[in-house]
């Protein structure tokens, strides 16, 4: 499930508008109602203020895990967890392209 479905049934849950979400966030309705349709990349900070608002993880709102508290070690599989360790030995800029790759390989897997 992608994040922008996550937001969208957060917010219908909460029986919150998205006027009311976009203005928590410092936005325009129709820009907010761009993350919902998956339009437009939800910025970071505002992943976390999302997050703040429903205490819910971004593992959460990301569709990383059905738990709303977020992921546990437990839940991670042995290759979930060495691949953990080894982006961890990563430094910033590889970090940074690993994130670029990564974005660029489930767009394309997505399609």
């Amino acid at each position: 499930m992608a994040y922008y479905q996550r937001i969208r049934d957060l917010r219908e849950y909460n029986d919150k508008t998205q006027q009311e979400l976009a203005e928590y966030l410092g936005t325009s309705s129709q820009h907010y109602g761009k993350y919902e349709l998956g339009n437009a990349e939800i910025p970071f900070e505002r992943a976390i203020m999302l997050a703040k608002y429903y205490n819910v993880s971004l593992d959460y709102i990301a569709g990383l895990t059905n738990n709303k508290r977020g992921l546990t070690a437990s839940e991670l599989s042995n290759t979930q967890r060495q691949l953990l360790s080894a982006v961890e030995k990563l430094s910033p800029e590889a970090k940074k392209d690993l994130i670029s790759l990564l974005r660029t390989l489930i767009t394309i897997l997505q399609k």
